[in-house]
Formats: C-alpha cells, structure tokens, sequence
C-alpha cells in the first residue's frame, strides 16, 4: 500500500472494497486541486459512449468524453499538456494543466494543432470538503500514488488502467485485479 500524501497531480487509486459506490467503482481520480477549500479531481478511466462535438457540435473532432465524477455532471471540464497552445489554463502539475480559453481551445482543435493526445474532456467532476477525503483514505476507500506518468496521463488506455495500477500494488491486490466488476458475476 502506498503512503504518499496527498498533493494535486496525484492520483487517487479506488480501493476494491469501494466496488459498490457506483460513481467511484474501480475509478482512478487524477487530483487537480488540493487545498484548504476541499479537494477536486477528474475521473480518468471512465469513458462515456459518446464524444466531444456530440456535446458541442462546434467542435468537429470526435475525441472521447469520460465521466469526470458526480458534481456538476452537466459541464464540461478539460485537462491537457499544451499550455503554449491553450492559455489561461491552471497548472496542476509537470506539464499537466487544468482548463484554459475554450474558445481558443475550439478553434486549435478544429485547426488540427490539438490532437486527441493533448486533451481529455469529462462531465462532471469529483469533489471533497475539508477533511473529507482524509477520511475516506484512512477508511481504506482510496490509495494516493504519484503520478508517474505526468503529462502523459493522457495517452494511458482507459479500460484497463484500474487493473494494472491494483496489480502494480501487489500483495493482496493481486486477488482483486482479476475479479469480476460485480462480485454477482461470478
């Protein structure tokens, strides 16, 4: 298990007993914001069946949407690596921004200068209070490791990233990683 301590840029890995908490199951929170205030990340693992210009139809590329978590699950949100493309945009960490100019972000899109590697659009987003996801830490319900990835996060395969994150923590994990979503299947 993993002791680091929480910092924005880290992810937040959901641990196995956290399988009934349908928004959370299997999920893995990259954390954006961390401070006094409470805590927001994006879910990044979790694609939706459809894709940006589905919601925005002025954008003309057809990059994937991930659920983001269950606050604000009828906005649009957005991380990517290109802030000499995309100004005005939050840096969360190595190289890894939240946010920006849409309107510039749009037009950069349809242009072909941001590619699908650059950015990732949620809906919705996760969220904590003060305090409130130390408890769900020290409650075993998630585990926080360093980002290892850094702006690359982007470019990691959504449908098995949970998986190979619970087998990198080894141990008792390792039964977990290939157990069925719901437990029921089985």
């Amino acid at each position: 298990m993993s002791s680091t301590k929480i910092n924005k840029g880290n992810l937040l890995i959901a641990e196995p007993s956290s399988e009934y908490d349908q928004p959370f199951n299997r999920s893995i929170v990259l954390l954006t914001e961390y401070n006094d205030d409470g805590t927001v990340g994006f879910i990044i693992n979790k694609p939706l069946d459809y894709s940006i210009n589905d919601l925005i139809p002025t954008i003309i590329a057809e990059f994937s949407v991930f659920y983001g978590g269950p606050v604000s699950p009828d906005n649009v949100y957005f991380i990517h690596n290109v802030p000499e493309i995309i100004s005005d945009g939050i840096e969360i960490s190595s190289g890894i921004y939240w946010g920006g100019n849409f309107e510039n972000t749009i037009t950069e899109i349809n242009n072909g200068t941001i590619k699908k590697d650059n950015i990732r659009f949620f809906l919705g987003y996760s969220g904590w209070e003060i305090d409130q996801l130390e408890d769900e830490i020290s409650s075993k319900y998630w585990i926080v490791v360093e980002n290892q990835y850094k702006k690359n996060i982007l470019n990691i395969e959504a449908s098995d990233f949970w998986k190979e994150k619970i087998q990198e923590l080894g141990g008792d994990y390792l039964l977990w990683a290939n157990a069925p979503e719901n437990p029921f299947w089985n």
